[in-house]
């Protein structure tokens, strides 16, 4: 199972960035997915998800900046952030949640860097 998240990078404050993950090795469309973050010092923290049945849920510290999709023909989930803040500075990492009939697994991906600058 490979979970590769790509878009991070530097933006400034009230930018955009789009993050991407791609999934391979699962059977994409029956998991939930999801991101979370993790900045320096903090405990990881999570930020939206995606349900197989493309229901999204979102943190308080979030809601109406970013938007959760998913493209189950490309098994990939993105992450649309918008009026991104100083404190959205993070490596964000997404996950997939569920289960092919063994018990529920989690897979993470390594992670991708987004700094907000002010």
């Amino acid at each position: 199972v490979q979970l590769q998240a790509s878009g991070g990078g530097l933006v400034q404050a009230g930018g955009s960035l789009r993050l991407s993950c791609a999934a391979s090795g699962i059977i994409f469309s029956i998991y939930t997915m999801g991101w979370s973050r993790q900045s320096p010092g903090t405990q990881r923290e999570l930020v939206a998800t995606i349900s197989s049945g493309s229901v999204p849920n979102y943190a308080d510290s979030i809601k109406g900046r970013f938007t959760i999709s998913r493209d189950n023909a490309k098994s990939t989930v993105y992450l649309q952030m918008n009026s991104l803040k100083p404190e959205d500075t993070a490596v964000y990492y997404c996950y997939a949640f569920g289960s092919e009939g063994s018990g529920n697994q989690v897979y993470w991906g390594p992670g991708t860097l987004v700094t907000v600058s002010s």
